[in-house]
């Protein structure tokens, strides 16, 4: 596919959908994917026959896809095995058949989801197989569980649907209560596994070896199954979330509809953001626009964007177009997100099964395996981070097997702009790595105290924490034996134990860099609206933050830090806030580098202070700022990993950067550069964070940072070590390519710039960024920081440090 104009022939679905009689110049390109027939395969003669009977006339398969059957055989020998096969290709039945096995032997199984909708969403499918096989009893056990029903499961389900942070508060540290479950634990479903990476994904890999560790301790040894969405390598993924080698299944041999696919990007308007710099339409704008057609057409449609105000403003704005012209259909919109309690989940995912709604703008939440079929359509609204996701939401169309249509529409972001600009990128390039790091002492050092809670340490059950690496075994004694310097732990004849009465897995939070979670309340009535995580709430929750709850503006009264609640108060407003915030950094170590002419890049501990000073009003569908208001709230400080290089002023004076422009150079080069990290790692760009100074105390030199968003970092800046020259060009390629002449969202400015994006000098960011790839792609590297395999960057080698 190229950049050119697609032709009416490819676009012709889109057209329709869209009610458009001609191709719009916000029409960037078009992929269609032609209709596949399938091919079967045979039933496994281990599969016992009521086992067959059950799911042939519950799910109505008579006979599985070729990759189901392969997949069955692999399972129910034995074989840890993930199936890593296209949205709506069936995995489901993959693990569906070993589990009723499994049951119809009197063994269990655990199911872990990574997200509440899709664990209930499995449920009902089991309940329906339970009226057909009654060997199977089936239970959800999450934090909506009422506390009356979870002895009556922990004595008699023999399925239990939960999730890892479930598995890990309630399940893991109360295992005497469980012994029952894990002495006969069959298998354990772990899936869309592709979306445990980051620091989310190194919990998730130290709960399942920990899981590992109770399954021993009661002589059980689970098969591990997992389903997820193509990935780079779903064998070596899914072995090291789990701690066990696995076999993958990824041909796909099921049946097809066509889908086509459009990629959009907003106009530039006549309005001016900071700076004086044009603007595109805004994307919350833009998706409401297009989702209101679709709706007008009664399409049923899902629209998926980044953050939970985008997706509240997007239902709201497609609700008050619909009112002017089709009122009768404008309640048949709604937002879905995080945050909501458990009846509105419920209730929202019914009525979108059902029909009742025929439009729903989501966060990520809806992307995960949520059987939603007979969708015709789905708008991505902003890049979700990796290709993974973005097929995930794309397969959320079409799934009954009918063709379907699905639009990207670019943000002003500067890799929503490559990519719209860059089919080729989305399309045709390998499906990212999931990155995460079960040796990351940060988060594996809560993990070893919850484990000697649960069952003491020795010598010979820490083996499942170094399974597939026990090279790792030193490292991993040697940091028990820190925490029992620090008296976390106490060593007896029988192991380590933990000496706290108070349980560890309560410290660790799986999901957020935070401690848990806000209530957020009516200050009116009392009511419980939702809940935010801790982290989030000084940028989104400070008094006089507008919060959102299914298009109602809330204002934000207090938050109470003491007693964890965010107290609001309904209002009608017709702007957003944006908090504002001052970042500061220092290096506490170096652990590798990289020498590039007279230019150095690092890779090291780092230590980031952040502080919200500040929120702006925004008017809601311009975008306008329409003031600003100081706010005094108490510094976070983040011990993380970052990526820095550094620049002499004299390559800066070699360079024709004038020294007045440095910090709006440095500023740009940095913007960009975060803006495409996520091209080369698997993460968000809300992620990962930067500063930059044109004279930093730790270096004495013009310095750039960028670091992981997560404590103890997540591996998304050291891939972006690993791979400099390639996330170098990307970042050259968008600052070249963009149609701006001072630097625009598309390229070098952020949206969570906390310095308003200022100052910024696009030209200088240019120079610097193309003078550091030269280096780059001239030099040629040895050197390992073990005295191991060096890690490697495009080819090159990078220095280890003593």
């Amino acid at each position: 596919m190229t950049n050119a104009s697609p032709s009416f022939t490819d676009a012709a679905p889109l057209l329709a959908a869209f009610n458009l009689e001609r191709i719009p110049a916000e029409l960037k390109g078009v992929r269609h994917f032609a209709a596949r027939t399938g091919e079967h395969g045979p039933w496994p003669q281990a599969l016992p026959q009521p086992v067959r009977r059950a799911l042939q006339k519950v799910l109505r398969i008579e006979q599985p896809w070729l990759h189901q059957s392969n997949a069955l055989e692999l399972i129910l020998a034995g074989t840890d095995t993930i199936v890593a096969t296209g949205t709506a290709s069936g995995k489901s039945l993959c693990y569906q058949g070993p589990i009723l096995a499994a049951a119809h032997e009197a063994g269990t199984a655990l199911y872990l989801a990574p997200t509440k909708a899709l664990a209930a969403d499995q449920l009902t499918v089991f309940n329906q197989l339970a009226a057909e096989f009654p060997e199977l009893r089936p239970a959800s056990y999450d934090g909506d569980t009422d506390q009356q029903v979870r002895a009556h499961i922990r004595q008699h389900a023999n399925v239990v649907l939960t999730n890892p942070d479930m598995l890990h508060h309630g399940m893991l540290p109360n295992h005497p209560g469980w012994s029952r479950f894990f002495k006969r634990l069959r298998y354990v479903v772990i899936d869309e596994a592709h979306s445990y990476r980051g620091v989310f994904g190194t919990h998730t890999a130290l709960v399942l070896r920990r899981l590992r560790r109770i399954c021993a301790h009661y002589n059980a040894q689970p098969t591990f199954i997992g389903a997820s969405a193509t990935s780079a390598d779903p064998a070596s993924m899914f072995s090291e979330l789990t701690g066990v080698d696995a076999s993958a299944v990824v041909k796909d041999h099921s049946a097809k509809g066509p889908v086509t696919v459009g990629l959009w990007e907003p106009p530039v308007t006549d309005r001016r953001g900071d700076g004086g710099v044009p603007l595109r339409r805004s994307i919350l704008v833009e998706s409401a626009d297009l989702l209101t057609n679709l709706v007008a057409n009664q399409i049923r449609s899902l629209d998926f964007a980044r953050s939970r105000r985008g997706v509240e403003a997007i239902a709201a704005n497609t609700q008050r177009n619909l009112e002017e012209f089709r009122p009768d259909l404008a309640q048949r919109v709604r937002a879905y997100r995080g945050g909501y309690l458990k009846d509105e989940r419920r209730d929202l995912e019914q009525q979108l099964k059902s029909g009742d709604l025929l439009a729903v703008a989501s966060t990520s939440a809806l992307e995960l395996g949520v059987d939603i079929s007979s969708m015709d359509a789905v708008l991505i609204s902003g890049w979700p981070g990796t290709r993974a996701s973005f097929m995930q939401q794309l397969g959320r169309a079409g799934r009954a097997g009918q063709g379907a249509v699905a639009l990207f529409i670019a943000g002003d972001d500067p890799l929503d702009a490559y990519l719209v600009n860059t089919p080729e990128a989305i399309f045709d390039a390998p499906v990212e790595d999931s990155v995460f790091d079960p040796f990351n002492k940060h988060l594996l050092a809560p993990h070893l105290c919850a484990a000697a809670a649960e069952v003491p340490l020795t010598t010979e059950n820490l083996s499942e924490f170094v399974s597939l690496a026990p090279n790792r075994m030193p490292e991993v004694l040697g940091l028990v034996e820190q925490l029992e310097q620090q008296g976390l732990l106490r060593r007896r004849p029988a192991g380590w134990f933990w000496v706290d009465p108070r349980p560890p897995a309560s410290f660790i939070s799986l999901r957020s860099a935070g401690d848990g979670q806000y209530q957020i309340i009516d200050v009116d009535d009392g009511t419980v609206l939702g809940t935010m995580e801790s982290g989030q709430t000084h940028a989104q929750a400070h008094p006089g933050a507008v919060y959102v709850h299914q298009g109602q503006n809330f204002l934000v009264h207090d938050l109470d830090l003491e007693s964890r609640m965010v107290f609001v108060q309904r209002k009608a407003t017709d702007y957003y806030t944006q908090a504002r915030s001052t970042t500061s950094i220092s290096i506490l170590g170096t652990s590798e580098k990289l020498r590039l002419g007279s230019a150095e890049v690092f890779l090291g501990p780092v230590r980031v202070t952040q502080q919200v000073v500040s929120f702006q009003r925004k008017a809601l569908l311009t975008g306008e700022n329409l003031g600003e208001e100081d706010l005094l709230l108490p510094p976070h400080h983040l011990e993380t990993v970052g990526f820095w290089f550094t620049i002499p002023d004299k390559d800066l004076a070699a360079l024709r950067i004038d020294p007045a422009s440095v910090p709006g150079s440095l500023h740009a080069a940095e913007h960009a550069m975060i803006g495409l990290l996520p091209l080369i790692a698997s993460c968000d760009r809300w992620d990962i964070g930067g500063v930059s100074i044109a004279l930093h105390p730790d270096t004495n030199q013009p310095t750039v940072f960028v670091y992981d968003g997560h404590t103890g970092g997540a591996g998304f800046v050291e891939r972006g070590f690993h791979r400099l020259e390639r996330w170098l060009r990307a970042t050259r390629d968008r600052i070249n390519s963009c149609v701006c002449e001072s630097g625009c969202p598309s390229c070098v400015q952020s949206p969570k710039c906390g310095n308003r994006n200022h100052p910024l000098d696009k030209n200088g960011a240019l120079l610097i960024v193309a003078w550091l790839l030269a280096l780059a792609e001239q030099r040629d590297v040895t050197g390992s920081r073990d005295g191991s395999q060096p890690p490697e960057l495009n080819g090159h080698r990078s220095t280890p440090i003593p």
